[in-house]
C-alpha cells in the first residue's frame, strides 16, 4: 500500500502497518482502510489544533480542547429524551435476576480427549438428573470442579454480565427446571439447573432521563465529528475512497 498525503504531512505506509494491529477485520483491504482513516482523523485533528494554536500537555486534551471549540453539539431537548423513551420503552427494564445452579464438569480447551470424557459424563448424569430431579446436590458435591459444589452447586442470584459470556448468552434462554442440553465453556461441560426466574420490571421516565440524554448528545457528538473532519479533509478521505472501491 502507498503512503497518503494530507497536507503538507505524509502518513507513510509503514505507519499504517503498524496502526493495523487495532483494527482487526476479515479482509486485509478492510484493516488496512480503517488504519488509514483512523491515521487521516488523527492528523487532520492535529494541523487544525496547530493552526489555531491550542496546546495542551497530551494530544488527548489537546484535541478534546479543539473539539470544545470548533464543534457546536446543542443538548437534547427534554421532547426529544421523551420521544426516544417512549420510542424504545422495551430498552429501559430492572435487569432479569436468574437463581442458579450448575455441575461443572472441567476441561481444558486444548484437550479434545479430556473435552470427550467430560461431554459422555455430562450425558450420563444429565440422564440420570432426569430421572431423578432430586440427585443433583449429591452430584454436584461428588463431580463439580465448581466452589460452589458445596452450596449443592447453587451459583445463587444471577444478573447479566455476572458469568462469562457462553455461559451466560445460553443460559439467559433456559426456562426454568433442569436443562435438556448441558452447556459447554471455556471451562468445561455444565449441567445447568434454572431454579427462579425474575422477570425485569418498567423502570420510569425519571430514573433513566440522565441514561437517555447522555446518549443522544453523543450521537449528536459522533455525528458533528463525521461531518467536521469530512470538511477538514474531504479529498484526502475521497482518495481513501476510491482506493478501496479500487481493491474491491
Amino acid at each position: 500500500m502507498n503512503s497518503i498525503q494530507v497536507g503538507n504531512d505524509t502518513i507513510t505506509a509503514e505507519a499504517i502497518a503498524r496502526e493495523l494491529q487495532y483494527h482487526p477485520a476479515e479482509q486485509m483491504d478492510d484493516a488496512w482502510q480503517a488504519a488509514a482513516t483512523s491515521l487521516v482523523v488523527k492528523t487532520l485533528l492535529e494541523q487544525r489544533a496547530n493552526a489555531l494554536g491550542i496546546e495542551a500537555a497530551t494530544e488527548e486534551e489537546r484535541t478534546a480542547l479543539l473539539l470544545e471549540q470548533e464543534l457546536q453539539v446543542p443538548e437534547p431537548t427534554e421532547e426529544q429524551c421523551q420521544h426516544y423513551f417512549h420510542s424504545n420503552r422495551g430498552r429501559f427494564h430492572t435487569p432479569v435476576l436468574l437463581a442458579v445452579s450448575h455441575i461443572l464438569l472441567p476441561a481444558a480447551p486444548e484437550d479434545v480427549q479430556q473435552r470427550d470424557q467430560q461431554r459422555i459424563l455430562a450425558t450420563q448424569l444429565l440422564r440420570q438428573l432426569q430421572v431423578d430431579p432430586d440427585s443433583f446436590v449429591a452430584l454436584a458435591q461428588q463431580y463439580s470442579a465448581c466452589p460452589s459444589s458445596g452450596q449443592g452447586g447453587s451459583l445463587g442470584q444471577l444478573s447479566k454480565g455476572q458469568t462469562v459470556v457462553e455461559f451466560e448468552r445460553q443460559v439467559w434462554r433456559l426456562p426454568v427446571g433442569l436443562s435438556t442440553q448441558p452447556v459447554e465453556t471455556r471451562f468445561g461441560f455444565h449441567l445447568v439447573r434454572v431454579d427462579q426466574r425474575v422477570e425485569g420490571e418498567p423502570l420510569e421516565y425519571e430514573l433513566v432521563v440522565t441514561r437517555i440524554r447522555q446518549y443522544l448528545h453523543e450521537q449528536v457528538t459522533r455525528k458533528a465529528l463525521s461531518q467536521y473532519v469530512q470538511i477538514l479533509g474531504g479529498d484526502v478521505f475521497e482518495t481513501l475512497r476510491n482506493r478501496s472501491e479500487v481493491s474491491h
